[in-house]
Parts: C-alpha cells; sequence; structure tokens
C-alpha cells in the first residue's frame, strides 16, 4: 500500500507538532521516521494510523482519501515500544486476540485462526513459547510476538513505534537484523519511528530526518548520511568536528587555515561553518611549513579497530575528534601532549544563514 500525507498541521495548546508536513512513503518500503524527542515523528505515525486527527491535511492510502477514515478501516497493524500484550493470555492467544474480535462475518473459523497464529509463530521463531504468558518471556521475544499480534490480521500497513527503545543494546542489535530479514519476506509497508540514528541507517530503505515539526531531509540512508541538506541533518547522524570561520571568494578562513568552498564562491566575507566528519580526517607529525590546522593530542581511546583522539587546536583551543585506524595510530607512534598537524579529507560547508 502507498502511503502519502500532504500539508499536515497539527498542534497541542500551543505547541506545534506538525508544520506542513508533506511525504510519501514508498509502497513495500521500510521508512524511518528519526529525530530527537519532540520532533512530531509519534504524532505523524500515529496520524497515518488514525489514532490522533490532524488539524488540516490529508491522509491518503492507495491514493484514496483515508482522512476521516476510522483506525479500524485503515488495515494497519501498530507495534508499540512497551509490548501492550495481555498478561492474562497465552503468548497463542495474545496474536490471535486481532483475529477473535473481528465482526463475525469476517471471522475466521478456529482451525484457520489456528493455522495463522502457529504460521506466524514460526514466523518469528517462537513457536516453542506457544502456551507461555507474556511475564515468561524476555523483552526481545515480547516484541516479536507483539509484531507476530500486528501481522495476525494481515495489515496493509505495518506501523512500529520505538520497537526496540525499551531494550538492552545488544538484543536491538539482534532484533532489527531479524526485523530487516522479516520485512524482506513479508514486504509490508513499513514505518517505524526512532531517535536512533544507527538504528535508522542499518534497517530502513528510506530515512526521514524530523525536526520541530518539520521534514529537514528525506532519501536513502547512503544518501542522506553523505550528503546532508542541512546543517542539522549533518549534526544528528553521527559526530561531527565544526569549525567557524569567514567565508570569502570560495574559501572558509578557520584560524591558520582555509578550507575550499567552491559552492560559495559568491560569498563575501560572510560567517559560515565547515562540518567534517571523525573519520574524514589525516593526521601527521607536526613539521616547520606544514599545511592544515596545528593541535595538541590530549587523549587516546585505542581499543578495537579504530583509535579515537582527542585534539586541541593551538589556535583557539577548541575540541577536535578524530578517527583513524588502528593500524595507522601503531604506524604513527603517537604520545599524549605531542603537537601533530590535520587535514579534513571532505568538507561541508554551511553559511550561517543557512544554519
Amino acid at each position: 500500500m502507498s502511503i502519502e500525507v500532504r500539508n499536515i498541521h497539527k498542534r497541542f495548546g500551543n505547541f506545534a507538532a506538525l508544520n506542513d508536513v508533506s511525504l510519501k512513503f514508498p509502497d513495500g518500503k521500510l521508512t524511518a521516521l528519526l529525530g530527537p524527542s519532540g520532533c512530531g515523528k509519534t504524532t505523524l505515525l500515529r496520524i497515518v494510523a488514525g489514532l490522533e486527527f490532524p488539524d488540516s491535511g490529508q491522509i491518503l492510502l492507495d491514493n484514496e482519501s483515508a482522512t476521516e477514515r476510522h483506525v479500524r478501516e485503515r488495515q494497519v497493524g501498530f507495534v508499540f515500544q512497551h509490548y501492550a500484550l495481555f498478561k492474562h493470555m497465552s503468548v497463542f492467544e495474545n496474536i490471535a486476540f486481532g483475529l477473535r474480535v473481528k465482526p463475525r462475518r469476517n471471522r475466521p473459523s478456529e482451525a484457520q485462526i489456528r493455522e495463522k497464529v502457529t504460521r506466524l509463530l514460526e514466523l518469528v521463531q517462537l513457536d516453542w513459547l506457544a502456551d507461555r504468558k507474556p511475564s515468561a518471556l524476555s523483552g526481545g521475544q515480547r516484541q516479536r510476538i507483539a509484531l507476530a499480534r500486528a501481522l495476525a490480521v494481515e495489515p496493509r500497513v505495518l506501523l512500529l513505534d520505538e520497537p526496540f527503545g525499551a531494550l538492552d543494546a545488544q538484543v536491538r542489535k539482534e532484533l532489527r537484523r531479524w526485523l530487516r530479514r522479516l520485512h524482506d519476506e513479508l514486504q509490508v509497508t513499513s514505518i517505524f519511528v526512532t531517535h536512533d540514528q544507527e538504528e535508522a541507517l542499518e534497517v530502513a530503505d528510506e530515512i526521514v530526518v524530523m525536526n520541530r515539526g518539520r521534514i529537514e531531509q528525506a532519501g536513502a540512508p547512503a544518501s542522506v548520511y553523505n550528503q546532508p541538506a542541512t546543517p542539522f541533518v549533518y549534526s544528528f547522524l553521527g559526530n561531527v568536528n565544526l569549525f567557524h570561520g569567514r567565508v570569502h571568494n570560495g574559501f572558509l578562513e578557520t584560524g591558520d587555515a582555509a578550507f575550499d568552498a567552491p559552492e560559495h564562491r559568491d560569498a563575501r566575507d560572510t560567517s559560515g561553518t565547515a562540518y567534517v566528519r571523525p573519520h574524514d580526517i589525516d593526521i601527521e607529525r607536526y613539521t616547520e611549513g606544514a599545511r592544515g590546522l596545528v593541535v595538541r593530542l590530549e587523549r587516546v581511546h585505542a581499543i578495537g579497530p579504530l583509535a579515537q583522539l582527542e585534539l586541541r587546536r593551538s589556535d583557539n583551543a577548541e575540541l577536535i575528534e578524530a578517527v583513524i585506524s588502528q593500524e595507522r595510530y601503531s604506524q604513527l607512534q603517537l604520545k599524549e601532549h605531542e603537537t601533530l598537524v590535520v587535514r579534513p579529507r571532505q568538507v561541508h560547508i554551511f553559511l550561517d544563514q543557512a544554519a
């Protein structure tokens, strides 16, 4: 099912949760709504589900208006962060619940219900827990049962609100891989809300970055990460170093260094900021006349395949974070407090008024 929202506005009192949001969610794809708390992503998800109604705007399901449709008429499955399983029911009965409460004319037979629930339990790899109560399950198992229950009614759209937010890091990692495999098998149009950048980049086909009730950028994960459209997207998706300076004739001058800014050739003495990822920084020992930013090595965290370096600029004392391979770190034989030179390999410069 294709999903489109057009010019959605939603306020709660004086707070604008959504401000003129328009989006198309690709049919059969897994889309992540990503952003900080309070940016409007859960409100948008609930409006698509029919659990909230917009103040203005339109929701289209398969190009037909669904703005006034009740949640029961939208054929959506919803998975909440805290599972929302019925404690007094077995795992089997939790999954069967949505089928048993259908109107009599649409309700499957008992044999059909048993067959479908058994198939779903096998799909989520928990058929051996059918007779258990939710209290006997781990957090990851409960979330998989919640997902099976949402799938039981054969939704045309699957909506997930922070589905792994209540789980520890290792279980989250395992479940998001599992969710990706499950989606590839079922191909149900799905939208999930998260504030975890790594989760969104790893799992989603499409990412929508939201901030203060607006869409900052939407696109494939690699595109959004590598070509961020705004300073907010750059800062939100992973760690970044900021170099403040003046942009003039295609260069940003910051301290004793200058970065190419060919996209801003027409700028004349305008304040700007260069955004540089920690892994996009070259490091070498300082020699007289070396080009780049002169820094002092403050601290090293060299565990695993990467070494994280904290560097202090000599010209303004700002902190820079750099990440290099363990092999490169061993070659350099760096020592704390020694003087180095850093040169960014990839720089993205925004004029400050754009920020």
